[in-house]
């Protein structure tokens, strides 16, 4: 029999989680959690998904998380997934985007624009079409929260990284884009003081797992931003007024 859970501080919120089976996914799953979140995650491996779930069950007891297998390219797929929480539990309370992928070169004119291809569906694309197809059910949660994980990168791209730099450039723009609508709309809303939802850009140099710490335990990873930090970072965004959120760059490694 699996004890009740106390009750955490996001406790009634419903979080849904693109690409939660990556590391940063895991990490952030867990915590949600671990804070009361009813989770809802999507990845496109059946059995890594299966693995994050029965863990999340495990270290978390009486978790409420669920999971499924979803192409995020597929607009219609995602629009369904959105509907899906929402008329299952009522309201969705946070859409966390965590899909992501990395192609570099050595040099830039070694560049192999396929590399682009493959950024821009995975990090852009998947982007928009989980933005579009939850907007209004961020709009309509009491404290609607939307957040990506871009690089320091974007803003200072090198010959080898222009694909990635670009394609979290793209995203960033927008997230931003994102952000001005919730304002717009929040404050056009006479029923409510303001804007309610938020849109924020995580910032990061790269993320460090334990297992990676574990494996190179002389390794400094400089400016390196611990998937742990980055889970809690997430939590602690309904700890925050909307207006304080809305359109920042929340830096998690130095400027």
């Amino acid at each position: 029999m699996t004890p009740d859970r106390v009750p955490g501080p996001l406790a009634g919120r419903v979080v849904a989680v693109a690409g939660a089976t990556g590391p940063a996914g895991r990490a952030t799953v867990r915590r949600l959690a671990a804070a009361g979140a009813t989770v809802s995650c999507v990845g496109t491996d059946p059995r890594r998904l299966d693995t994050l779930l029965d863990a999340t069950r495990r270290a978390v007891p009486g978790a409420t998380v669920v999971g499924q297998v979803l192409d995020l390219l597929d607009p219609q797929a995602a629009g369904d997934w959105a509907d899906h929480i929402e008329a299952e539990h009522g309201g969705v309370d946070g859409l966390i985007h965590l899909v992501g992928g990395w192609r570099g070169s050595k040099k830039f004119t070694d560049i192999d624009l396929s590399d682009w291809d493959f950024l821009h569906d995975q990090l852009v694309r998947t982007l928009q079409h989980t933005s579009l197809a939850f907007h209004d059910a961020l709009l309509r949660s009491p404290a609607g929260r939307f957040a990506i994980v871009s690089a320091a990168g974007a803003a200072k791209p090198t010959a080898g990284n222009a694909c990635y730099a670009t394609a979290k450039a793209a995203a960033e723009t927008w997230a931003l884009a994102l952000a001005d609508s919730f304002r717009s709309l929040g404050e056009a809303d006479p029923d409510q003081d303001g804007p309610r939802a938020a849109a924020a850009i995580l910032v990061i140099k790269a993320l460090v797992t334990p297992e990676m710490r574990e494996a190179k335990p002389n390794a400094k990873f400089a400016g390196f931003t611990d998937v742990g930090d980055l889970a809690e970072t997430i939590v602690d965004l309904w700890n925050r007024p909307a207006t304080d959120l809305n359109g920042q760059h929340l830096w998690l490694t130095p400027r």
